[in-house]
């Protein structure tokens, strides 16, 4: 029979693991790999807010309909 705290330790873990694929799915966590990448390549390089990245990839995504963006 399966304890309290590893049944919530289970659950803990289920509900992490669907909002990582939520995430993925959505791409949310497209920013975090930006602030990643850029960081590694230069310390010290200034990265661009959040507003200014979701802004120039829609940009990016709108200027290309190509790539599936847009549904009409």
């Amino acid at each position: 029979m399966l304890g309290r705290g590893t049944l919530s330790s289970g659950l803990r873990r289920a509900a992490g693991a669907v909002r990582w694929d939520v995430r993925e799915l959505m791409d949310e966590s497209a920013y975090g790999r930006y602030v990643t990448h850029a960081r590694s390549r230069d310390p010290a390089v200034s990265v661009l807010s959040r507003r200014e990245f979701e802004r120039m990839r829609t940009d990016r995504q709108e200027s290309d309909p190509s790539g599936g963006f847009r549904c009409c």
